[in-house]
């Protein structure tokens, strides 16, 4: 709280609006002056405002519309990254066949083993059935006439 002893008027200032009446009559065209370094401008309410010009921004270089690189390189060397980025995978791809070509051919191998061995034993194993009381015939004195058997 301020001590009362001290106390001193504050004025405050507000922003005040610019009221601007259009112009009456007809206009007249004027060619611009150049601008000078510092410029006035006299407000409707009798103000006067006073400023330094802007100096006008230079107009870009024209831009060249061609390229500086053309089109043609640079999809020849994005192609030759690519393809450089790919030959890793097609290394790794041609492996991968020939280590499936492998492991297929192992397993027909293994198929031909197992399946060789049951036939051998099938034929050349012994069947147990010898001493069954069965009756042997010998087919070789066995006589065929005209296409008739007899035994």
């Amino acid at each position: 709280m301020p001590h009362p002893e001290r106390s001193t008027a504050v004025e405050i200032h507000g922003p005040q609006p610019i009221t601007v009446h259009p112009p009456t009559g007809h206009l007249v065209p004027v060619q611009p002056s150049p601008p000078s370094a510092v410029q006035s401008i006299v407000l409707p309410d009798g103000r006067v405002v006073t400023g330094y010009t802007l100096t006008p921004a230079p107009a870009p270089a024209p831009v060249d519309s061609r390229p500086a690189v053309s089109r043609t390189a640079v999809n020849i060397a994005l192609g030759g990254i690519g393809f450089g980025a790919v030959c890793g995978g097609l290394f790794l791809l041609t492996s991968f066949i020939a280590a499936l070509t492998a492991f297929i051919t192992q397993l027909i191998i293994l198929a031909a083993v197992i399946f060789g061995g049951w036939i051998a034993v099938q034929i050349f194993g012994d069947t147990g059935h010898h001493d069954r009381g069965g009756t042997t015939v010998n087919i070789r004195k066995a006589v065929i006439k005209r296409n008739h058997f007899h035994g």
